[in-house]
């Protein structure tokens, strides 16, 4: 019998799988507001199969924004521009979910297919934000965060996840990795800051920590809260699997209920040795030394790869990104090739495959 899927429960929400579509910016939104676009994507992978949808990364502010044309959570607006994808995705057995997250320092370029350079002010662009005034490679210089910024800051995720629940979603993900803002306070490359929020690794925590106790404050009790982290940012002198554990801990303790295991992207020039399950090990990890519920992102192509990754404990949950670009219905296809039961749309059953 096929453990990938098997129901996963964590506290009030039942995943009808242990598939989910990780979140992947595709930069159609306008003003923040998410679209009709938005809806057939997101709502193809629910009626392809998968246990779970995490939207894209949602701006927490227009400032936080990576590109002109990301979706956001910063008003009402937006709110009810996801209310019909989240009830799209529930209705068709998927639980809807979404990541918000602050671009920091790699914020306001344009999108990927008109170049993703660096976007000027008169070009549509604005000034990024980040722990240390260190630009990412060929982007803006960034403005450094006061202690006041940060205070303002952490109401500003809030006020996002507080919209994310008006908007239906039930699980919540907080976006820590990838050299975005978060991520940024906690890796020692790029945080070089003298006050209560750099230096140690205790203090580089902080802030990461007090977004994710008050967005758990009032993130609803019954519904899950995961966070994103970089695992390892791919340099000696960086973040570290080792870090990653302690925070790993420390997000438990603070109510988190899964971590999302990906790596890299806090500098341009880090040697990343990608092949397929090569961030699978830091899920695993996790796991078994922090005790608590991860998922496997990374090159996770074939229903038996991703079947052996929960089968043998290594995470709770797999995360596809570019195998779901390609084939919407992936988890329908899985459950052939494991000989697994899998419920297609009475819409579609007669192009089921036939045992």
């Amino acid at each position: 019998m096929s453990v990938l899927f098997n129901p996963f429960r964590l506290r009030d929400v039942t995943l009808r799988n242990r598939i989910g579509v990780s979140p992947m910016c595709t930069y159609s939104a306008v003003d923040g507001r998410p679209n009709d676009w938005h809806l057939v994507h997101y709502g193809a992978r629910a009626t392809g199969g998968a246990g779970i949808v995490i939207a894209e990364a949602t701006a927490i502010e227009p400032a936080g924004r990576i590109s002109p044309h990301d979706c956001g959570l910063w008003d009402d607006g937006q709110v009810d521009a996801w209310r019909p994808i989240s009830r799209f995705l529930s209705e068709h057995g998927a639980v809807p979910a979404v990541q918000i997250a602050h671009g920091g320092r790699k914020a306001g370029t344009a999108a990927p297919w008109d170049g993703g350079k660096p976007l000027e002010d008169h070009e549509g662009g604005w000034e990024p934000v980040a722990p240390s005034p260190e630009p990412f490679r060929g982007h803006r210089t960034p403005r450094v965060l006061t202690e006041s910024d940060l205070a303002v800051l952490r109401e500003t995720w809030v006020s996002a996840a507080e919209r994310a629940r008006a908007a239906g979603f039930e699980v919540l993900e907080i976006h820590m990795a990838h050299g975005y803002l978060l991520h940024e306070f906690l890796s020692p490359l790029v945080n070089r800051r003298e006050d209560d929020y750099g230096g140690d690794l205790e203090n580089r925590m902080r802030f990461p920590l007090e977004v994710v106790a008050a967005v758990r404050s009032v993130w609803p009790e019954e519904f899950p809260l995961f966070v994103r982290i970089s695992a390892t940012d791919w340099t000696d002198d960086g973040w570290s699997v080792e870090d990653s554990v302690i925070l790993a801990r420390r997000l438990e303790g603070l109510g988190v209920d899964l971590v999302d295991c990906s790596s890299g992207g806090a500098v341009s020039c880090a040697p990343v040795p990608a092949s397929p399950n090569y961030q699978v090990p830091f899920a695993a990890r996790l796991r078994r030394e922090a005790g608590i519920a991860t998922a496997a992102v990374g090159l996770i192509r074939e229903p038996a790869q991703a079947e052996a990754v929960v089968a043998e404990g290594s995470a709770d949950l797999v995360l596809l990104g570019r195998e779901f670009l390609r084939e919407p219905h992936w988890p329908l296809h899985a459950a052939h090739e494991l000989g697994a039961d899998a419920s297609w749309p009475r819409q579609y059953l007669r192009g089921a495959p036939i045992c």
